[in-house]
């Protein structure tokens, strides 16, 4: 196998963008007809929906063989997602989809599951269904005479599918029959659904992250599936959610010994630098990290992650401290440029909302920010007008497309101070967002903070109803001895 290009650009980056001048390798390979070499061109770039991709075409110069695919580029997620779109009308059949090669597609109301494809695909929720139709329907004829008994199931499944497609132009006062829903489950995290509703939540889709299980990764091509346990060991089985309880002690333990790392650092007016790869183009940069205490609230860690190759930069806050037995609502009404000047914290567990706006941001969306109003409002901007998928390119509906870009304005305009009065509030369940109460250490007339009980979902969420703290402190009397 030779190279005759570097898939390098001159500044490093591995993934170029789309143009006229993106490098492309050649690489000598055997063709799989004639079993004689040929040629395959690699460009790994960035497109729109799929991020970072690869994209390959081989033609053998000897037989004339051609072939083309397209893998996503894209690093394993951290976790698996699984999108649930429920469709009831055409506009959700026309919803764009992302389907990574590893990717299973289910249909739990006509009892169907495609399991991974062969290569990734940029399609619709019709595409794919009118897809499954085509791949069912292909042997049909031949099933009819051979096993009649196959042959009939499928078809019923064929009819339920070609219904499924019979979605009314929009929602009426009944849900329509053939409504479904659609499941979206990628292991490694990298397939995507549309959502209409961009910047707020769909109620149509849903989300829901999941660790990987030791079958998945062996699937993937992660694990070896020859070898011992070893490399799966009972924490990671833990993680993947067979419900065993965290030993609390282990946890406590490893988290003390960070804590004093990085406050020494701290006392020392030193700034911890590790190791990382950036999020934008898999460079190796650094990521520095220092404690920080904010006055009349906690303290805070503080990291930020600068890339030298491609300028990308990132910042993240985490809380320290204790789990609050409660959850906090915060609710700040926001009337002169003072107020757009106040400190808030926003921790990575807490949602964000400007009823005024129409602005209702999930739990975990930017991650943790230590920063201004104003500033949180113009990251936020920034935020949604280079990362939101679907809503840029030939393919993107006008009508919202049109509509974001006033939202976009109007959150502008927020930002600059220009729509007074508005109220935002912050919701967080773990209670480690702050905001800046400039009348303190009396009441501020303009914000009001309530305490609230979490739900039973939201300590699942969180990971609290798997806690185990049942004799502790017994426990851990014993261990000192």
């Amino acid at each position: 196998m030779s190279t005759d290009q570097d898939t390098k650009d001159p500044e490093g980056q591995l993934f170029q963008d789309l143009d006229a001048e993106a490098t492309v390798s050649e690489i000598e390979s055997l063709c799989m007809r004639c079993q004689n070499n040929g040629v395959t061109r690699l460009l790994l770039t960035r497109i729109p929906h799929f991020k970072s991709v690869i994209l390959m075409a081989f033609e053998c110069p000897h037989c004339g063989f051609r072939n083309n695919e397209v893998r996503s580029g894209e690093a394993m997620q951290e976790t698996g997602h699984i999108h649930n779109l429920r469709c009831t009308t055409k506009a959700d059949l026309n919803r764009q989809i992302v389907r990574n090669n590893t990717a299973s597609i289910s249909i739990p109301e006509v009892e169907f599951t495609a399991p991974p494809a062969s290569s990734s695909s940029l399609t619709t929720a019709e595409g794919l269904v009118s897809r499954f139709l085509e791949d069912l329907a292909a042997d049909q004829e031949q099933r009819k005479e051979e096993t009649p008994e196959v042959f009939q199931a499928i078809e019923a499944i064929l009819e339920r599918l070609r219904n499924a497609l019979a979605l009314p132009d929009e929602d009426g006062t009944e849900t329509s029959p053939y409504a479904f829903t659609l499941v979206v489950d990628d292991p490694t995290g990298n397939s995507y659904v549309e959502n209409l509703c961009a910047p707020n939540p769909d109620p149509k889709l849903t989300v829901r992250n999941y660790r990987r299980t030791r079958d998945q990764m062996i699937e993937m091509g992660y694990l070896n599936p020859d070898a011992d346990d070893a490399q799966w060991t009972e924490k990671e089985k833990q993680l993947v959610g067979q419900k065993k309880q965290i030993n609390m002690i282990e946890e406590m333990e490893a988290a003390k010994k960070v804590m004093e790392a990085i406050k020494e650092a701290s006392e020392a007016k030193e700034i911890l630098t590790f190791p990382a790869n950036c999020s934008s183009c898999s460079a190796p940069c650094d990521t520095r990290m220092q404690m920080v205490n904010i006055p009349h609230f906690q303290e805070v860690i503080i990291m930020s992650t600068t890339c030298d190759k491609c300028g990308f930069k990132s910042n993240e806050v985490k809380c320290g401290g204790a789990i609050s037995p409660k959850g906090k609502r915060i609710t700040l009404k926001i009337e002169d440029s003072d107020d757009l000047s106040r400190d808030i914290l926003k921790s990575e567990t807490s949602s964000f909302s400007v009823p005024e706006l129409d602005l209702d941001m999930v739990a975990g969306t930017m991650g943790g920010r230590f920063t201004t109003v104003e500033g949180l409002l113009r990251q936020l901007h920034e935020e949604l007008s280079g990362r939101v998928p679907f809503l840029e390119g030939d393919s993107a509906d006008s009508g919202r497309r049109e509509k974001f870009k006033k939202f976009l304005q109007r959150l502008e305009e927020t930002a600059d101070g220009k729509v007074l009065p508005f109220t935002i509030i912050i919701d967080d369940p773990m209670a480690h967002s702050y905001v800046q109460n400039i009348y303190a250490p009396d009441p501020d007339p303009n914000m009001n903070c309530e305490d609230y009980e979490r739900t039973f979902e939201q300590n699942e969420d969180l990971g609290l109803n798997d806690i185990n703290v049942d004799n502790y402190e017994q426990v851990e009397s014993e261990q000192s001895k």
